[in-house]
């Protein structure tokens, strides 16, 4: 009985001490590298600053192994998650899809939205489209290649608020709450009520009616910190008290990096834990994810400057205007707003064989006011994400492994043919 206790209390310390290595890892990382923001290192709480890097390593047979490092990761320490809430919205979305292939309908099928509730918009014209024909395929590239809200909306709408969270939920991504819109301001009860589908087929004929749909449920997630700053501006207005972050989305950094590690890498799940998506689903997701603005099919971003490469590529890359080497692929979601930057991350160079997860947030809101734009991202929040890339990028640089990785897989032809 005592050797029995006595194996279980070394058992546990081993444990201790390994997740404190962990812990510490990232720590002693970041304080070798000189070019990072040291106000920021030597005040991480100020700057709400979280990180989780994931090494990866294969074995003969190509299969990916993890081993994820932590620092100062903590689920409940609420941040505004912006447009990372997008990536579940992309996925989701093709998952129901797939579910009404029996029916006809595709992620390419035309498609009209009503106004179904006070408030609602409805859309039957798409202007950034090539031929102005609504479709979630074109919904979920303008998603991935330029954050578009607007978008998004749609792709709410369509899921459902519900069916959102529900289906995250049952597959044990449980820290992440998705109840709104983004940009409209619908109150709590507006989010719960979404809009009618139509989809056509090539004749203009109806196939699928999707009736309006209302979550009976109040969805809500427990967090700390979601009274924050000392002020926000409301219709012009200085309201001088915490702004209230509760009816607001949620989606914790450790979850963020678990989603994307379960999108990229689907074989390392047991199939419950998984999407219902198929290959073409993955490739799809995968392409756009990793597409630069210039090398779409979609003109408006094509030839716009506003969408430089280092546009949503926030690691590595920041607000650099300069063009990312044709070997580094970055499939990332990132977001932005409040003073809150989250990137989250799958980096990858063909040349040097690297490949790895990196997510943080950071928020860079001095004068603690909400909706004044006044934020420090030029001054603090890109440059450091940037750097904070080069660090872990420079480590796996140098990082011998035993086994190269084959990473055809996520090599994908971007030239459209005319």
């Amino acid at each position: 009985m005592k050797l029995r206790l006595i194996f279980i209390i070394c058992f546990e310390l081993l444990g201790i001490s390994a997740k404190a290595q962990q812990n510490t890892f990232i720590d002693s990382l970041l304080q070798q590298d000189t070019l990072l923001n040291q106000d920021v290192l030597a005040h991480p709480e100020t700057y709400k600053l979280q990180i989780i890097y994931t090494q990866i390593n294969r074995d003969s047979l190509n299969i990916p192994h993890f081993k994820t490092y932590n620092y100062r990761n903590n689920p409940k320490d609420y941040f505004y998650p912006a447009s990372t809430v997008k990536l579940p919205a992309v996925v989701l979305a093709l998952q129901k899809l797939n579910r009404l292939h029996k029916k006809g309908v595709t992620k390419n099928t035309a498609l009209s939205i009503d106004s179904s509730y006070v408030g609602q918009e409805n859309f039957l014209v798409d202007t950034t489209a090539f031929n102005q024909i609504p479709t979630i395929a074109h919904f979920i590239k303008q998603i991935l290649l330029v954050s578009d809200n607007e978008a998004f909306n749609r792709l709410f709408e369509f899921i459902g608020q519900k069916n959102i969270n529900k289906e995250l939920w049952r597959r044990g991504l449980t820290d992440v709450a998705i109840l709104r819109r983004l940009s409209f301001n619908y109150n709590t009860l507006a989010n719960r009520h979404t809009n009618a589908f139509n989809f056509y087929d090539g004749n203009e004929r109806l196939m699928v009616h999707q009736k309006a749909e209302f979550n009976k449920s109040q969805f809500q997630f427990k967090a700390d910190s979601i009274f924050q700053g000392s002020g926000y501006y409301k219709d012009g207005v200085l309201i001088k008290q915490k702004m209230d972050f509760s009816h607001s989305n949620y989606f914790a950094l450790s979850t963020q990096h678990e989603f994307l590690k379960r999108l990229l890498f689907p074989e390392s799940y047991p199939k419950k834990q998984r999407f219902d998506l198929n290959q073409d689903d993955y490739n799809f997701i995968y392409k756009y994810m990793s597409m630069l603005p210039r090398e779409s099919d979609l003109a408006l971003y094509k030839n716009d400057t506003t969408y430089f490469d280092g546009y949503g590529k926030f690691f590595l890359f920041g607000v650099n205007k300069q063009q990312i080497p044709k070997q580094i692929r970055i499939f990332n979601k990132v977001g932005e707003a409040y003073g809150y930057l989250i990137d989250n991350a799958y980096i990858v160079d063909f040349d040097m064989n690297i490949e790895f997860l990196l997510s943080a947030v950071i928020y860079v809101n001095s004068d603690q006011i909400f909706n004044d734009n006044a934020y420090d991202y030029e001054a603090i929040g890109f440059p450091f994400l940037a750097q904070l890339g080069k660090v872990f990028y420079d480590f796996e640089r140098k990082r011998p492994k035993k086994i190269t990785p084959n990473l055809m897989r996520f090599k994908f032809d971007y030239n459209f043919k005319k």
